[in-house]
């Protein structure tokens, strides 16, 4: 009985092991890609980007393919609550209930 949980412990530890060697590798590609992306760019382009208006910045990182990102020149706080309303969209408007008549009852008979 002993072994069995023996080799079974050793199983979920190298399955960990494998996951987190799995998220390291992958982070690591993710920040290469980031940093390959940043030197393509260049720092004059970013600046440029940073200073442009919100249309041209929309394009220009659309070209490059990113989906969201925050420019800012740091000279200033950045409220990230407000931020996060326009990048996850409108709220959904409440649902509205049925409202009754007066002179209709829920459930359809006529009660005086």
């Amino acid at each position: 009985m002993t072994n069995a949980r023996e080799a079974e412990t050793k199983y979920v530890r190298e399955q960990n092991d494998l996951e987190v060697s799995k998220a390291r590798e992958i982070s690591l590609i993710e920040v290469n890609k980031f940093k390959n992306m940043v030197d393509a760019i260049g720092a004059d382009t970013l600046r440029a980007m940073a200073a442009a208006g919100p249309e041209m910045q929309v394009k220009l990182l659309q070209g490059l393919g990113i989906r969201s990102t925050l420019i800012t020149d740091g000279s200033s706080p950045i409220n990230l609550f407000n931020t996060a309303n326009g990048l996850i969209g409108a709220p959904m408007p409440a649902k509205r209930s049925r409202r009754v008549n007066d002179d209709d009852s829920a459930d359809g008979s006529d009660q005086e």
